[in-house]
């Protein structure tokens, strides 16, 4: 038996602290009884009565409460101890569990004792009525009434403390088992670890398989390391997943399409979709047949990446198995279709799954509407919305808040306010949330329509409800963006009054706002306010300041504060770096802005397409040449794709120097990759043909470039050839144009 001294500690460890409800429940385990007239001629009746109507398949649990209070409450009548005992064991197998614990505190009030089935059930009442704590409190009433506690009653409260968040308290509590007595099993050390991967504890949990396999010498099974797995993928940890089937393997345990799914389901999470499909492929090869969820999470996986090629050959080839698809695979294939543009097609498979006979749920309904809304289609999205209702389901607030969304995208604004009062003032609908209403108030400032967007706040902040930071950090965006720098002051002074915690974004919104509209004082001043006080400033911040600063000429400045990040204030992005090398470049300083290349690098941080484009646009200028190629090597092999800004620099540069083949041979790279040729790099290359010698044969060399498919001005090369015909005819070219 576990020691009583044990148990009185953990019980100590875990009582919660004293509350009437705790009173309640301890004051029942002991009771007074009295006397009357019986309402059953004999107790053997009563036990009868009771237990039939708690007979299957139609049981009457709530009749059979009532009569037991009855009989003993107005009678004083007690049915028999295996009745009262029967009962709460039944009501707790039929998870009626708050039934089963006011029998069991009724027949603690009349004395009769429980039965360690009664004990047990009532622990697993306590579990799922989340009252771990005093689920473990029933252990004690076990060994005081001389009863054995077994590995299922310590795997039941394991299972609550775990379900309740409490898993760190579930490990102390196995730990103080006497593993003489009681000893864990599978049961207990997965759930353990269930509960720890749900906490993202995965490497504590793989502690704990070790450490338990040490002490109570028994093996994981293949449930063990689906759960592992799972845990490992969700933390992106899949080659340590991977190698967990390799482990099972080798410990002789066979994978079944439970682990394998778990393994597909983590590998499509993460975007591994392909590799997900090899693992399919294997189970096939082994004969272990997929199920539903195995093709499920793979059909979601290409349909996230916009492979709906590869979707539809496994559809089919799920079909061809006959394993039919459930509500699972049609919502990710709906959510497929959708977001790749294809609402239409999306409305046709929901359709055929209406017609399969599978009842999709809210979350289906809303992905389809949101699908819909986004391609503009709001007369078929309002037809769903018609079908949900008809088909008994109630639209949440995500459903209108994406209807109100895709009525202000589509520019019906007056509807979409229709709508948002309809959710206030109708008892019909749902009540709006703070999404709802940010949404509307940031359709309406995207139209311009200011006014309007303005009055529904202030109706809403009058009414103290739905008042978020982010509905004023969108409308005072919006009014700095207008120019209106008075009304964006007047929030700002009144979402402190509302004591609302200005967050990361506000502080961002207003300072960028300020910076864009030129007026850097009041920028600078709410920087440096906003620091004094203590508030998080992002790099964000910082860029928007040094770059209107940079734009202005203060450059000092601008570089005060990059040092002040550089000194632990806010680590600098790519932003940063690329803002102060473009400035400092722009004041003549090379040697300075190759440091700043240098160290930039050094910190971790790798150019990007705007900080090549920038140094070598600045080395160019200068006919620096030989340094603006080797930028330009180091862009490409950087897997970088240079601009057009890019290419017309490195042509000026090299027209300067007379680099005839250097033109020529950045011409023909640039046709190798199909660069498409606007009006300033067509203005460009002629201007550098025209300072090519004329012994030259400018047909022969210069490449074919393709002709730009979208709108705007370009050129192929043989247009090109002809303008340069007629400015410069002496050099005589072929005319096979």
């Amino acid at each position: 038996m576990i020691i009583r001294k044990q148990i009185s500690n953990i019980w100590v460890t875990f009582q919660s602290p004293f509350n009437p409800q705790n009173l309640f429940f301890i004051k029942h385990f002991s009771a007074i009884t009295q006397t009357r007239s019986p309402l059953f001629s004999d107790t053997q009746k009563l036990d009868t009565h009771l237990r039939s109507l708690c007979e299957k398949p139609n049981p009457k649990y709530n009749n059979a409460v009532s009569l037991f209070n009855h009989v003993i409450d107005d009678f004083r009548q007690t049915p028999s101890e295996s009745t009262c005992n029967f009962l709460v064991v039944t009501l707790a197998k039929s998870k009626e569990y708050n039934l089963s614990l006011r029998v069991y505190c009724k027949m603690r009030k009349a004395q009769v004792l429980p039965r360690f089935l009664s004990l047990a059930a009532l622990i697993e009442c306590f579990v799922y009525v989340h009252k771990p704590k005093l689920a473990i409190g029933v252990l004690g009433l076990m060994l005081k009434n001389g009863y054995k506690v077994n590995v299922y009653v310590v795997n039941v409260i394991l299972k609550g403390l775990c379900e309740n968040g409490m898993v760190v308290n579930a490990i102390k509590f196995v730990w103080g088992l006497d593993m003489k007595e009681v000893t864990p099993d599978i049961v207990s050390l997965n759930t353990l670890m269930r509960g720890l991967c749900r906490d993202k504890k995965v490497q504590e949990a793989l502690d704990l398989r070790f450490s338990m396999e040490k002490v109570v010498n028994f093996a994981p099974n293949s449930y063990t390391y689906g759960i592992l797995m799972e845990g490992l993928c969700s933390e992106g940890r899949l080659d340590d997943a991977i190698g967990l089937l390799e482990e099972m393997r080798v410990k002789g345990l066979k994978e079944d399409v439970v682990v394998y799914s778990t393994l597909i389901n983590g590998l499509c999470n993460k975007g591994y979709v392909s590799r997900g499909k090899e693992f399919l492929n294997e189970m096939l090869e082994k004969g272990i047949s997929p199920s539903v969820v195995t093709y499920s999470c793979l059909i979601n996986g290409f349909c996230k990446q916009g492979k709906l090629k590869e979707t539809t050959m496994l559809y089919d080839d799920m079909l061809d198995r006959g394993i039919q698809p459930d509500i699972v695979t049609f919502t990710g294939m709906i959510g497929g279709l959708g977001n790749n543009g294809m609402a239409k097609k999306a409305i046709e498979l929901f359709n055929l799954m209406i017609r399969r006979r599978e009842e999709p749920g809210n979350i289906t309904y809303n992905i389809l509407l949101s699908a819909l809304c986004k391609e503009g289609l709001l007369a078929d999205a309002f037809d769903i919305l018609r079908l949900m209702i008809e088909k008994g389901k109630t639209p949440d607030v995500i459903t209108y808040n994406t209807l109100v969304k895709g009525l202000c995208k589509s520019g019906k604004l007056d509807d979409a306010v229709t709508l948002f009062d309809s959710m206030l003032g109708d008892e019909t609908y749902v009540q709006p949330d703070v999404i709802t209403m940010n949404v509307l108030i940031r359709g309406l400032c995207q139209e311009g329509s200011l006014d309007k967007a303005g009055e529904i706040h202030n109706k809403m902040v009058e009414n103290k409800s739905l008042v978020d930071i982010g509905t004023f950090t969108v409308l005072i965006g919006a009014y700095i963006k207008a120019g209106n720098i008075v009304k964006a002051f007047e929030l700002w002074k009144q979402l402190n009054q509302l004591n609302l915690i200005p967050d990361s974004i506000s502080h961002s919104t207003i300072i960028d706002g300020f910076c864009k509209l030129c007026a850097l004082n009041i920028a600078k001043g709410l920087f440096l306010r906003f620091r004094k006080k203590g508030y998080h400033l992002t790099a964000f911040d910082y860029n928007s300041l040094m770059d209107a600063l940079c734009k202005e000429g203060s450059l000092e400045q601008a570089r005060r504060l990059f040092q002040e990040m550089l000194d632990g204030n806010c680590e600098p992005d790519v932003i940063s770096y690329n803002i102060i090398i473009d400035s400092t470049l722009e004041a003549g300083n090379l040697q300075s802005a190759k440091e700043l290349l240098i160290d930039m690098s050094q910190r971790g941080l790798s150019p990007d397409v705007f900080t090549f484009s920038i140094l070598i646009n600045r080395f160019s200028k200068l006919g620096q040449m030989e340094e603006a190629k080797k930028l330009f090597v180091r862009m490409n092999a950087s897997d970088l794709t240079p601009d057009i800004t890019v290419y017309d620099c490195l042509l000026k540069g090299f027209s300067l120097n007379g680099e005839t083949e250097e033109i020529i041979d950045l011409l023909r790279k640039m046709a190798a990759k199909g660069i498409e040729l606007d009006l300033g790099l067509t203005s460009t290359i002629l201007q550098c043909l025209c300072n090519i010698s004329e012994d030259l044969n400018v047909e022969e060399l210069l490449p074919n470039f393709s002709q730009k498919k979208s709108e705007g001005f370009s050129i192929p090369c043989s247009e090109l050839l002809m303008k340069l015909q007629k400015s410069l005819p002496k050099l005589q070219l072929d005319s096979a144009l």
